[in-house]
């Protein structure tokens, strides 16, 4: 171990990856440094979870900023299936979920649109396929990566003039190993689990490994690293597909078109419905594989080359059953008999009624997505006191849909459906007529498939030096270079069966001019029964038929049915971003008390030019360029040895993202929406401030209280108004053939959103964090010696404007959760270690919503994790993991005011055993 004497006189003990880290928070733009520069002894070891956590404490407590940090040990031990799930650990961090795993992060209320990700140093953007389809924003997707592939996360929550423009929330760096931090010689470690998930009964494995050399000369070093697992889920519930009002034929008896008037009639037509009640099955399937390189080389004292790669390529596909009524767009063909409505929430909990649409559904898409990454880092030293730091590399994202296969059977004058939202956690789903699982009461009526592509490129180029003008007083300066690129491109095979010319079925077997059939009557060979089994509640019907996949894939030779293009989702954006810094540091004395700061300002300018269709025509918008001068400083006064009290302030901007960039929209012709894009949309931009006090009282031990305030300028927003189709002055041949709007353009009036610059708004908030091992509680050299525990809280809050038509309504931010928090008892001796971790977040809100509804978002959640392991032998250990021990169940609702049921469903338990090796 070695030892050095900070600021304060105080003796630290570390490791050379920490100060590392610690030194790169002080880079002019960088993730890593190499504290092998600094002559620090490099055969240093540093093995443990309380060991890291110390670290960790160390590089928040040097930090100018504010700043939060985990190291290996943490991300290894944790029992997190992704870099997400690592994240919520940290005060202010939120995830969400997509099928059971961490997908995006909020920070401090600020969703991931906002918070820029850098991989080593470089800004990067991840995206993946899911529930909620591509990523085509400048969020970046976790779930594409294995948490093992990395030794080190740091999220800077306070903007400094020498980091990277584009982040309102927190700038996190993740940084994989670089061989010059480990020890000399030969580091080797693997580790082989076996996953296992209570609901799907499936298990899958989960392995990964790391070779590392660095030459006792310390002349060069090479270190690969990989990481593999292969997972199955299952979401198990229900959905709404949210909920809508409309007008039906007749209610218990009376014609509504002929009685307008009728009382029954108007208190149905105005109170809402589920859209498609449903049961049903989500199965994801995900086989992930990541690669990592590092190779550096110290040609002389004074230059340190590191070039770094990164791989990953994430297979997954999402398949769906459902089996359901499609009350959406058909309600005026429906007869009600009965119902029972709730004047609180204005819904009608329980319809029963004739000639219900039964539509049941057989869903899958898959989807690949690889990223790759190379970088080249070259850092030297002029002279004693000027050096300077070059970083190039690039990056790319390429999320390729193959397919988005639909079959439907439809059965069109159902007799005998009730649906009942009394328990809107498990409504009874009753199909009380013919049987449903009788494929020859269906008929196959239309398909869909929908293949897309999505890319995002990324080029960079930058260079900082940093001039120490005096023991006090050192400069820093750079400029940067960054491109990035973004295509997307989607086709649709989309069709009904009756008028496909492509298709040899006869829909008018009676030769009279009317179709008698709408599809091709099911069959069992064509068919495939799916039984819910005893996840719906008593009185549901727990088994429909579905249309077997590869059975009408091969019946009706679907990939060569004519693709057209889906002209709302072809665009393309590339934008150049030119940046220079200058910030000035120092570290003084101030009566007595150590003082640090950093001051300085960091201009950018953005070029952009951005292509997409306008009323059928493919259009580029070349933009001029606007620029940002983003002033900041950050302040670090050590009133005693043990208390810090920071300041910070800046002025801030996040880019809009690229996908809303385009100058055309897109048509949804299933919910008779229209959305469309805005190539000139600004940037949010906000001032910043932030102050904190910490508190490190004992060895390992820290109480932290931050309090943090952004007032944001302007920001882009959807406004919504109503509409025909032909006022947009959009093509019919947009419309889906299979949708309501289809089949009937002026069916219901339009939803019209667009997007533009709108006003800001206030967000604030405070965190409180606590770490200790138990022993400062007076259990020194007791067993409680070997007990710790990490919690944070974390409290925001904010206030924006949304337009609705003529009304304006003011909420918070989406992705915004109110209370967050988290919590992990650890238990660690020289054998056996164990830990048990819980995260909640309260409810947040998505977006808008539709149908008279006002936003939609999820409930809260809450986590719990353990994880256990026990020394064999020096180099082997025993491992174990639980994942989501209390299977919660993911709550999202639509309609603020009366949170409507939307989907309410669940992914079950992961457990997960395993040993690993390390040499």
């Amino acid at each position: 171990m070695i030892t050095r004497t900070n600021h304060k006189g105080a003796t630290i003990a570390t490791s050379c990856s920490a100060l590392a880290l610690a030194l790169s928070l002080s880079a002019p733009g960088y993730a890593q440094e190499g504290a092998e520069d600094m002559g620090l002894l490099e055969e240093v070891v540093v093995t443990g979870f309380r060991q890291s956590l110390s670290q960790a404490l160390d590089v928040k407590r040097e930090a100018v900023g504010t700043v939060d940090a985990i190291l290996a040990e943490d991300i290894a031990d944790f029992p997190d299936q992704n870099l997400a799930e690592s994240l919520q650990r940290i005060p202010g961090v939120t995830i969400t979920r997509d099928s059971g795993e961490g997908r995006a992060i909020s920070v401090r209320g600020l969703s991931g649109e906002f918070t820029r990700i850098r991989i080593n140093g470089m800004e990067a953007i991840a995206t993946t396929g899911g529930e909620g389809g591509p990523n085509r924003g400048r969020g970046f997707d976790f779930n594409v990566f294995a948490s093992e592939l990395f030794n080190s996360i740091v999220v800077r929550k306070t903007a400094s003039a020498n980091v990277d423009e584009g982040s309102l929330g927190a700038v996190v760096d993740l940084n994989t190993g670089r061989p010059f931090n480990y020890k000399e010689g030969v580091t080797f470690a693997a580790n082989v689990e076996g996953q296992y998930n209570d609901l799907t009964e499936d298990t899958g494995p989960r392995v990964s490994g790391l070779f590392a050399y660095n030459d006792p000369e310390g002349v060069w070093g090479a270190s690969v690293s990989a990481a593999y697992s292969d997972t199955t889920t299952e979401e198990l519930g229900q959905n709404t597909v949210r909920w809508a009002q409309a007008g039906f034929a007749t209610v218990k008896g009376v014609d509504c078109a002929a009685n307008p008037g009728d009382s029954g009639c108007a208190e149905v037509s105005n109170a809402f419905h589920p859209r498609i009640p449903r049961y049903g099955q989500i199965e994801v399937k995900r086989e992930r594989l990541g690669l990592t390189a590092g190779l550096q080389f110290r040609p002389s004292d004074a230059t340190t080359v590191s070039i770094d790669a990164l791989y990953s390529e994430l297979d997954a596909s999402r398949g769906e059953k459902w089996g359901e009524v499609l009350l959406r767009g058909n309600e005026s063909g429906m007869d009600v008999l009965d119902y029972t409505y709730d004047p609180a929430t204005n819904n009608l909990t329980m319809m029963e009624m004739d000639n219900a649409w039964v539509r049941n559904e057989n869903f899958e898409k898959a989807w690949t997505t690889e990223f790759s990454q190379i970088g080249l880092d070259i850092e030297h030293e002029f002279s004693d006191n000027f050096s300077g730091h070059l970083l190039v590399g690039q990056s790319e994202s390429t999320l390729n849909f193959s397919h988005e296969i639909t079959f439907m059977y439809d059965d069109r004058d159902y007799e005998g459906y009730l649906y009942d939202y009394s328990d809107d956690e498990t409504p009874i789903l009753a199909f009380n007529g013919p049987d449903v699982t009788d494929p020859t009461n269906f008929q196959m009526s239309e398909f869909r498939d929908r293949p897309t592509n999505t890319v995002h490129g990324f080029d960079n180029l930058a260079v900082d030096f940093t001039w120490q003008m005096s023991d006090a007083f050192s400069v820093d300066f750079g400029a940067s270079y960054k491109k990035f690129t973004f295509e997307t491109e989607g086709f649709r095979r989309d069709s009904t069966v009756c008028g496909n010319e492509n298709i040899d079925f006869n829909c008018d077997p009676n030769g009279d001019g009317t179709n008698e059939l709408y599809g091709i009557w099911g069959t069992p060979e064509l068919s495939e029964v799916y039984n819910f089994g005893d996840s719906v509640a008593a009185g549901s019907t727990s088994s429909w038929v579905i249309p077997s996949l590869d059975g009408w894939i091969n019946e009706i030779d679907l990939f060569n049915q004519p693709l057209r293009e889906d002209q709302g989702n072809i665009r393309e954006v590339e934008e150049e971003d030119t940046a220079l810094f200058v910030q000035l540091n120092g570290d003084l004395d101030f009566g007595g008390m150590d003082f640090r700061f950093d001051v300085g300002v960091r201009y950018a300018e953005t070029n952009q030019t951005s292509s997409g269709y306008n009323s059928g025509t493919y259009v580029t918008v070349d933009r001029d360029a606007y620029d940002d001068i983003l002033p900041s400083f950050n302040t670090a006064l050590w009133l005693t040895e043990d208390l810090v009290w920071r300041v910070a302030g800046s002025q801030v901007m996040t880019r809009p993202g690229l996908g809303n960039l385009s100058p055309g929209g897109s048509v949804d012709p299933f919910n008779y929406r229209v959305s469309y894009k805005n190539p000139y949309l600004d940037p949010t931009r906000a001032d910043s401030l932030d102050t904190s006090i910490e508190w490190y009282f004992a060895d390992e031990a820290a109480l932290s209280f931050a309090v943090f305030y952004k007032d944001i300028e302007s920001r882009p927003i959807g406004t919504e108004s109503e509409g025909t189709y032909a006022s947009t002055g959009l093509p019919l041949s947009l419309l889906n053939p299979t949708s309501p709007a289809g089949q009937n353009p002026e069916g219901q009036p339009w939803t019209i959103s667009s997007l533009g610059d709108g006003p800001g708004g206030a967000v604030e908030g405070f965190e409180l964090a606590y770490q200790s091992p138990l022993s400062v509680f007076g259990g020194k050299d007791s067993i409680l010696d070997n007990f710790g525990v990490i919690a944070n809280y974390t409290y925001v809050d904010s206030e924006v404007d949304y337009t609705f038509g003529d009304e304006i309504i003011t909420e918070r931010l989406f992705g915004l959760s109110n209370y967050s928090y988290n919590a992990t008892l650890y238990y660690e001796d020289d054998k056996f270690n164990a830990r048990i971790s819980a995260a909640y977040r309260d409810d947040y809100l998505t977006g808008t919503s539709g149908n008279n509804n006002r936003f939609e978002g999820y409930g809260g959640t809450m986590n719990v994790d353990v994880s256990a392991g026990y020394a064999l032998t020096e180099n082997l250990d025993l491992k174990f993991e639980a994942i989501n021990l209390t299977d919660d169940y993911q709550d999202r609702f639509t309609d603020l005011e009366n949170k409507r049921r939307y989907e309410w469903d669940h992914t079950g338990r992961v457990f997960t055993v395993g040993v690993k090796y390390t040499m």
